[in-house]
């Protein structure tokens, strides 16, 4: 049994802190939202009073933030009340920079860090099928492998510190792009005539295969747990998937990078969220596209 602080008990932390007490560790958790504390009391946490609170005897601390700056201030808030030895892990989606100075920050202290960034969405999150994305050294890594192994199915060590959310923006672009490419057919489709179970049938079998298609297919029908046959309830907002948008552009512009696929999704989905649609899943872009299609 390993003793384990979770700061941010939100939509994604509260179920991963959930499957550490269902995989018998000591976790106790904190968050600023009353009804998050209260339910991760249900789901077995003890619960702390503060950040500071949670994290005094902890071995492992692990964070699950809304961005970069609130990653920063939590880490500046506790990192003098972890006790010597621990490993402190973010699982939060925050920018490479951001990254690397909570890395430098835990250094200064003589701790371990590792940024662990997770994809999967909720329901990874409730069934413990996340995967991790982890930068940091091999001795962090090796120590973090077997708990972030009960909150995931796949834990991968991609590089040094900052490795981990370089991964995370790129997977998420790569999402973000596809995800439109498969709406966008699927429109072009209807105009066709051509069914959607009929063009999913080939196109997941063929060369227009990817998992936006085949496990998060935008139409209702052909994937039965997909979103969209759910009234598009997010297993990832549309939000969120913009605010990973943002950090691949910022990133891709500080590198040098060329990527005009990325900076188009991100406008688009820009437009869709100021259409009012953030609390809408991803895929929901699908109805979005088919407002601006041209009768």
């Amino acid at each position: 049994m390993t003793t384990i602080a979770f700061i941010g008990l939100g939509h994604m932390g509260g179920p991963m802190a959930a499957n550490l007490v269902k995989a018998g560790h000591a976790v106790t958790g904190f968050d600023l939202v009353p009804a998050s504390i209260a339910q991760a009391e249900a789901d077995g946490l003890k619960t702390a009073g503060s950040a500071k609170d949670a994290v005094a005897d902890a071995e492992i601390v692990i964070t699950m933030l809304p961005a970069g700056k609130h990653v920063l201030s939590v880490w500046t808030d506790i990192l003098g009340a972890v006790r010597p030895g621990a490993l402190v892990i973010d699982c939060s989606t925050i920018d490479v920079d951001s990254a690397r100075a909570a890395h430098a920050m835990a250094g200064k202290q003589g701790l371990m860090a590792l940024d662990a960034p997770v994809s999967g969405g909720v329901g990874g999150a409730t069934a413990g099928t996340l995967t991790f994305m982890v930068g940091g050294s091999d001795e962090a890594f090796a120590t973090a492998e077997p708990i972030l192994s009960r909150m995931g199915k796949r834990v991968v060590h991609c590089g040094a510190g900052g490795a981990g959310q370089a991964a995370k923006i790129c997977n998420n672009m790569i999402l973000g792009i596809s995800m439109i490419g498969v709406a966008e057919a699927f429109v072009l489709a209807e105009k066709l005539g051509l069914s959607h179970q009929a063009l999913y049938d080939v196109a997941s079998t063929a060369s227009g295969q990817c998992w936006s298609l085949t496990t998060y297919c935008p139409v209702p029908g052909p994937v039965p747990t997909s979103p969209a046959n759910n009234g598009y309830k997010p297993g990832f907002a549309a939000a969120l998937m913009l605010k990973d948008l943002k950090l691949s552009q910022e990133a891709a512009q500080s590198s040098g990078a060329a990527t005009p696929m990325g900076a188009a999704a991100e406008q688009l989905y820009g437009q869709f969220n100021e259409a009012g649609h953030a609390g809408v899943d991803f895929s929901g872009i699908i109805n979005f596209l088919r407002e601006r299609t041209t009768t």
